[in-house]
């Protein structure tokens, strides 16, 4: 592999004006594609054949008219102090707000908060309901209406906010993930010594992420995305595709360092680099690809919408970037040597200079136990975990879509947000009546209830529904515990009332998946782990190295998913990192965690040890190729952490608490992993380890291919082109003797 990455960028760098003009030419056809075919992203988080959702299409069945016929925004009012929305001044008000509403050729009906019976007890707080034509997408324009509605219900004195899947929408990008590509830029600019070289790796990037993501919108049209997708997809393809150009840019300066002509530069970084590029990228694309073993269709949705998007980043990276460093020519300087590097005294003098890796060599069983130690208590209060999922009363409280949550938290009830719908069948006998009813009692009785509304009949005559208030909110674990009771009593009531139950509706829906998503973590970690033990082992030729590896990466992995527990569930640091409230964690936060984690985790490991790996082979000595690594590889590792920190610190800023729980996520996953497991416990394991690291046994050495990481027959193949050409020159220079 790394003597073809080597001829290709050979070949990008000689063909630079048509490899760059064909890359804008492909984002270009694709964006044009894309645009014309348009997104078909969705919110569906749901899991075929769960029992609660086979339930909600009994329901439909038996209640076609609950079926959604288009999307709804609800206009949500409180009376000023001392007033009701029943007073006559504030029907006539409301009543011409709405008319205006209703003015909007894309909505189907609006309903007052008299129509819809959503006045409180005491009249203060009710909601207007407005639906949109099915099948339509509400525009901009459209939600403009019931802005102005809520502006004029204001002016008057009232509070008025909006919500709703009319309104709300999940975010796929904004303005905040640019703050993050400026702080890259600065970590870039720093690590080059140059502006302009520093921000060549972000064009790249956001080159191939702006083809990635028009691929996903293509893709949409195929298959059933969600619209987080997109946001993942971007976070994850913004972040390498910036680290894939600076690990090839590195080198190449590295190489012209060296005294290399700037093709030749070019083509070695693209056959060194670029393979631990290609490499990293591959076991990132089967991290996430890996989320499709799961058996759940918007995990392998989003799972092969960032593959795509990291797919196209290692292309990037290996063809385009070679193409846009020749282009560059003269502009990009080489790595300028140290002094201590141009001294006499090279070697003990770089040594001397090489203050980290000395420090954690000098010590390694403190550094490692110290390491340990953190990542483990990090670890602890992912004991205690519960997953669930997020809602509008997460965001801030500047949002009008938080304000009107609370608003009806106040006029209804906490539990209003998460109703649970119980279908109810009878036998059809003379007593099925008198039963429903006493089922209806029984119900009441359990704890956490909050209210329970009359059964109603659907059309078959024997199948009635049952609405189900709880007395606390999506994120309480009293609210999952009342779904697990009415279940845990249906066999007896069957028994005793001759009543079949069934519960369904969002909340024990989400309840069923995040259950479901429990189950298949374990599975998923196992395949994970024994995959990049299978993949290390290849890359470097070892058994110890990759058992370090794989122990690294669960333990940065603990410790991601028991912070996140003590900040998100538990409450802790919320205002620092600009949390709205304790929450459960996102249902499908610890898979997508296992899956981009790895992948990233593998590429730092990747980076680091293969150079380490690379002086070992050379001089034999362990403990100077542990320093070799650290000075050759610990820069541009720590400048790719601080890259991907920065850019999921960008993703942090927005509003919707789902995006914002996933890039915490990956921003401490990757501080946790990058600083502390590879930059600290490694070295520290591999001067322990010392020459035993790269033991392997001769027959398993045989067995397995090789991979190639650290570019050996790249190195062959200059050396012998080199070779050839003093020969020719030598044999000229005789000739004309």
């Amino acid at each position: 592999m790394a003597k073809m990455l080597y001829r290709l960028g050979f070949w990008s760098a000689k063909n630079r004006i048509k490899v760059i003009l064909g890359t804008i030419a492909v984002m270009l056809i694709s964006s044009i594609v894309a645009m014309s075919m348009g997104p078909k992203l969705n919110e569906e988080t749901t899991i075929p054949g769960l029992e609660s959702i086979q339930t909600m299409g009994r329901m439909y069945q038996e209640f076609p008219s609950m079926i959604g016929q288009g999307k709804e925004t609800q206009l949500v009012m409180k009376a000023k102090d001392n007033e009701t929305l029943s007073s006559e001044a504030n029907k006539q008000l409301i009543s011409a707000e709405l008319k205006e509403v209703a003015m909007d050729p894309e909505v189907s009906s609006v309903v007052s908060p008299y129509d819809n019976q959503s006045l409180n007890a005491d009249g203060t707080i009710g909601y207007a309901t407005i639906t949109y034509r099915p099948g339509v997408e509400v525009t901009d324009v459209s939600k403009e209406y019931v802005l102005e509605a809520a502006e004029g219900l204001r002016n008057a004195g009232l509070q008025a906010e909006v919500t709703g899947n009319g309104y709300v929408s999940m975010e796929i990008g904004g303005a905040t993930e640019g703050i993050g590509v400026l702080i890259a830029l600065v970590v870039l600019t720093f690590a080059f010594g140059s502006f302009l070289t520093g921000i060549i790796p972000i064009l790249t990037a956001v080159i191939g992420l702006g083809t990635g993501v028009m691929l996903i919108i293509m893709g949409s049209n195929f298959l059933e995305t969600p619209s987080f997708a997109l946001s993942l997809a971007s976070m994850i393809g913004l972040a390498v595709g910036i680290d894939y150009a600076l690990f090839i840019i590195s080198r190449y300066r590295q190489q012209l360092a060296q005294g290399f002509e700037r093709r030749e530069a070019i083509a070695i970084a693209n056959g060194t680099a670029g393979s631990a590029v290609v490499f990293a990228g591959v076991t990132v694309i089967i991290g996430l690809a890996g989320m499709s073993v799961v058996g759940i269709p918007f995990l392998t949705a989003m799972g092969l919408a960032a593959a795509l998007c990291i797919l196209v980043a290692v292309l990037i990276a290996i063809i385009t970037v070679p193409a846009v460093l020749s282009a560059m020519g003269g502009l990009i300087k080489a790595k300028r040597a140290k002094r201590s590097e141009r001294s006499v005294t090279h070697l003990k003098k770089k040594n001397r200079g090489d203050k980290w890796g000395r420090l954690v060599t000098a010590r390694p069983w403190l550094t490692v136990l110290l390491g340990t130690a953190l990542l483990a208590t990090l670890s602890v209060p992912f004991m205690h975990m519960e997953t669930g999922t997020m809602d509008d009363g997460l965001k801030s409280t500047t949002m009008t879509e938080r304000r009107a949550y609370d608003l009806m938290s106040e006029a209804y009830g906490i539990g209003y947000h998460n109703p649970l719908m119980i279908l109810a069948k009878t036998d059809g006998s003379p007593e099925a009546e008198a039963n429903l009813a006493k089922t209806v009692e029984q119900l009441k009785t359990y704890p956490n209830i909050g209210t329970v509304t009359p059964a109603v009949t659907g059309a078959s005559g024997n199948v009635s529904l049952i609405n189900v208030i709880p007395a606390t909110g999506h994120a309480d674990i009293e609210t999952v515990d009342l779904v697990k009771t009415i279940r845990s009593h249906t066999a007896e009531i069957a028994q005793q009332n001759h009543v079949e139950l069934s519960v369904t509706g969002s909340t024990a829906i989400n309840i069923d998946i995040s259950q479901k998503l429990n189950e298949a973590l374990p599975e998923f970690c196992l395949i994970i782990v024994g995959l990049a033990f299978v993949l290390l082992v290849m890359v470097f030729r070892s058994i110890l190295v990759p058992i370090k590896a794989v122990l690294g990466f669960v333990l940065s992995l603990g410790a991601t998913l028991g912070f996140i527990t003590y900040v998100v569930q538990d409450g802790h640091f919320q205002n620092l990192f600009g949390f709205s409230g304790e929450s459960l964690v996102l249902n499908f936060l610890p898979i997508m965690v296992v899956g981009i984690l790895f992948g990233l985790a593998m590429d730092y490991e990747v980076f680091l040890v293969s150079r380490m790996r690379e002086d070992f082979k050379k001089n034999g000595d362990a403990k100077k190729s542990v320093l070799a690594g650290i000075r050759h590889s610990g820069g541009v590792v720590t400048a790719a952490g601080l890259i991907m920190i920065s850019v999921f610190a960008g993703f942090m800023m927005t509003t919707d608490p789902s995006i914002k729980v996933m890039s915490f996520a990956l921003l401490f996953g990757v501080l946790f992993d990058a600083f502390i497991v590879r930059l600290l416990i490694v070295p520290g394991v591999m001067t322990l380890l010392g020459k035993s690291a790269w033991y392997l046994p001769k027959w398993l050495d045989r067995l397995l291919p090789n991979l190639d990481v650290e570019g050996e027959e790249v190195m062959k193949e200059v050396e012998k082109k080199h070779h050839q050409a003093t020969q020719s020159a030598t044999e000229f220079y005789e000739a004309i003797q």
